[in-house]
């Protein structure tokens, strides 16, 4: 049974056709205790500030990159975080939850920094199915579905939905795929989330069923987890240096923040 709220190791599953992803999973957690230095080696500022185009501001500024992230911020910020996030992962609703209005208001206004989310496949069919309707509307409403997404996680991914969901999947897994993942949503009553944002339930059906979207999505967990060396989220990537925080100490802003002011300036 799958189970949020514990902190073990896991190791996502992200070889599996998608079809796999809804057998009851023994997936305990998002993120390891990491044992890595803390420190970020690149170079230290100041770095000026960047203003952004006439009449926006760069929190504004939101890009699908060539790598099938949601970058916010200038593109050619001298600092790039890179984060592989889930929506299930409760450390990432806790690094949302205290960094996002930080890091955009101290950082990424200022064209310093972007930030670029990659949504990684932890817990099945939930990712799969959230991830598929996140993309659904376009880079534009990216961020802030993700923030308010974040907010609600302990509604949406409670043990009463996760047991619902599991009791549903002897039922699903003779389904195709697309009705597997229309059923998960059903199931963690996320339809009603995504309508109040602008995602009636028929468009977001039709955004499940997209198989082109379904064949990006499995290719890009396929890079992320074997060219890039992610197994556990959150993780970082910094200016191209890969930083893991560490778990179980200071929150993850609080390790990174002052990390960002020295290299900011």
């Amino acid at each position: 049974m799958l189970a949020p709220k514990k902190h073990k190791e896991v190791r996502m599953i992200v070889r599996r056709p998608f079809a796999a992803f809804l057998i009851a999973l023994s997936i305990t957690a998002c993120s390891k205790t990491s044992d890595d230095k803390t420190a970020i080696s690149a170079p230290t500022g100041p770095v000026a500030a960047t203003p952004p185009p006439a009449g926006k501001a760069w929190t504004d500024i939101v890009e699908k990159t060539a790598e099938d992230g949601y970058r916010m911020g200038n593109p050619n910020a001298p600092i790039k975080i890179v984060e592989y996030g889930s929506f299930t992962c409760p450390h990432c609703k806790v690094f949302e939850d205290e960094a996002s209005d930080p890091l955009q208001q101290k950082y990424i206004a200022t064209g310093k920094v972007s930030w670029e989310f990659r949504a990684m496949v932890i817990h099945g069919g939930p990712d799969v199915s959230i991830g598929l309707l996140m993309q659904c509307r376009g880079p534009e409403p990216y961020f802030k579905l993700a923030q308010q997404l974040y907010a609600t996680q302990e509604t949406w991914f409670s043990e009463a939905t996760i047991k619902k969901l599991n009791d549903t999947m002897p039922q699903m897994q003779n389904q195709p795929p697309t009705e597997q993942f229309k059923a998960t949503i059903d199931a963690l009553g996320l339809y009603p989330f995504f309508g109040a944002r602008g995602l009636p339930r028929a468009q977001a059906e039709s955004c499940l069923s997209d198989q082109k979207a379904i064949a990006a999505m499995t290719a890009t967990q396929q890079r992320y987890s074997t060219a890039d060396g992610v197994d556990s989220t959150p993780t970082f990537v910094i200016n191209g240096v890969k930083w893991e925080p560490v778990i179980g100490g200071p929150s993850i802003w609080k390790q990174l923040d002052p990390q960002l002011a020295k290299m900011a300036g």
